[in-house]
């Protein structure tokens, strides 16, 4: 979570879709801005050609922003050094030695890479943890090398463009089924087209995989775990949030696994090419995973924010979710809540603050004046849009936070979460502040007396039940199966 500052623009649209729609009815007039991070890349280390198009541009625009929404560019010298091997051979094996890619590995702990025109591509922290050896890095970043080589972003938006062209002609069409029937046949065609982008990059990162040496079914065997880590987060969340889109540009995983498999057989059988995992392991010895320190920590239900100085914990129920950009929180489908910071004047009083039009339907007679422990603060409520809202904003020191909470539907329970939390909003104490480490990767080679149970009892995570599901995944263990004596594992630690 990062404080924010005031600004032209609607809320940015979060991945939970309840508290994107009602922070979106709610603000009047609000932005949010990372703090700015140094530019830090991957290059393939082999010679390069200046390539002056649109695609390049195109690229080196959105990078910045790419780069400020994944929270930062992580710089890890041992992840750079081993990525970059990575990336010199994949380049070397494909069928344009002389493109230049630009890697960048971005500081969030969710599991995504993803490609932008011009040779940008982005590989996450999170997934750099996920994966068991330097085939897997490999075969992602030839996934989405096959993006860039095939032109797949140009061809999607020339499709997007057309799909628009579509869409305003059906408006002018007086049938509205006949108009309802073309959109719906414009968005489908789309998404057929990224489906078939994605199976067609399969299909030439495992190729490339394969020339370069690595292990060619490393792509279905990641896709594998990543399905795991997939089902894994989302049994930890609702069901809201865990309902499959129709329109997804993804292939189901299943589908993706057996194109994975088929192609990997055209070049090798199993357990033939490279798979370097010892050594990718121990380059993982250390890597932060999960928040990052500067956004703060979510433990359980609580928020906590060791530079801030700052805490609080939402009800039991609720699951708390650390961007870049705020702190949210659902209880899975009726109640929302954000959280960050802003700047306010020091001669302004809070009353004022909620008073000056950045809140749409504000009903005024609610503004109250109130403290929140010794702090002062102010509360009120709102209506827009079909959206109930309880405001609450907190002074510390020369900061403010404020939290918003909304539901279609006020209720009991809707004050009773708002209550609460605002309640619960204090500043850390000395023991508080000295508890709070950042989770790392830590590599261990497995005894023959260590058992899963007694390993993944090491992890830090409260919940056994998690613990052991999370160990599993992480290593790739088959629910079932014993542990090899000598294997190293990972394991998540402070």
């Amino acid at each position: 979570m990062v404080r924010g500052n005031e600004g032209e623009g609607r809320a940015r649209r979060t991945g939970r879709a309840l508290i994107a729609c009602a922070v979106a009815a709610l603000l009047a007039s609000c932005s949010f801005m990372a703090p700015e991070e140094p530019t830090v890349s991957v290059s393939a280390p082999i010679a390069s050609r200046t390539i002056n198009s649109p695609e390049t541009s195109l690229g080196a625009r959105q990078h910045p922003r790419i780069v400020s929404a994944y929270g930062g560019v992580y710089s890890d010298p041992k992840t750079e050094a081993a990525v970059a091997r990575v990336v010199g051979r994949l380049v070397a094996a494909s069928d344009d030695p002389s493109r230049t890619y630009r890697v960048t590995i971005l500081n969030s702990p969710s599991v995504n890479a993803f490609a932008l025109p011009g040779g940008y591509v982005y590989v996450t922290r999170g997934l750099l943890a996920l994966a068991e050896d330097s085939s897997e890095v490999a075969a992602v970043l030839a996934h989405e090398m096959g993006h860039i080589t095939a032109q797949h972003a140009i061809q999607r938006q020339k499709r997007a463009e057309a799909a628009a062209v579509v869409s305003r002609v059906a408006d002018a069409v007086q049938d509205p089924q006949a108009a309802q029937t073309a959109k719906a046949s414009a968005e489908l065609s789309l998404a057929r087209f990224s489906q078939t982008q994605e199976l067609e990059a399969d299909a030439i990162g495992v190729k490339t995989l394969a020339r370069a040496g690595y292990d060619p079914f490393a792509a279905a065997r990641f896709l594998t775990a990543m399905g795991r880590f997939a089902a894994l987060k989302a049994s930890r969340q609702s069901s809201a949030n865990g309902r499959p889109d129709f329109l997804s540009s993804h292939p189901s995983t299943p589908e993706r696994i057996e194109l994975a498999t088929r192609e990997a057989r055209q070049y090798a059988g199993p357990d033939t090419g490279e798979q370097d995992r010892d050594a990718y392991l121990q380059n993982l010895e250390g890597m932060l995973y999960g928040d990052d320190p500067r956004e703060g920590f979510v433990r359980g239900n609580a928020f906590l924010h060791r530079e801030l100085g700052i805490g609080f914990t939402v009800p039991q129920g609720f699951l708390l979710d650390n961007t870049p950009r705020a702190v949210l929180a659902s209880d899975g489908g009726n109640i929302a809540m954000r959280f960050d910071g802003v700047d306010i004047p020091q001669d302004m009083s809070l009353q004022d603050y909620l008073r000056s039009g950045w809140v749409n339907g504000l009903v005024d007679d609610s503004v109250r004046a109130t403290t929140v422990g010794a702090l002062p603060a102010a509360t009120a409520s709102a209506i827009s849009e079909g959206w109930s809202f309880r405001i609450a904003i907190v002074r510390v020191g020369s900061r403010a936070y404020r939290f918003i909470f909304a539901a279609a539907t006020p209720s009991a329970q809707f004050e009773a979460a708002f209550a609460s939390t605002i309640a619960s909003f204090h500043r850390l104490n000395p023991n508080e502040i000295a508890d709070l480490k950042p989770l790392r990767v830590h590599v261990v080679r497995t005894t023959p007396t260590d058992t899963i149970d007694s390993l993944a009892a090491r992890m830090k995570y409260s919940d056994p039940t998690y613990r052991k599901q999370l160990f599993l995944v992480l290593n790739q263990i088959p629910e079932g199966s014993a542990l090899v004596p000598g294997t190293l594992v990972k394991i998540i630690g402070d």
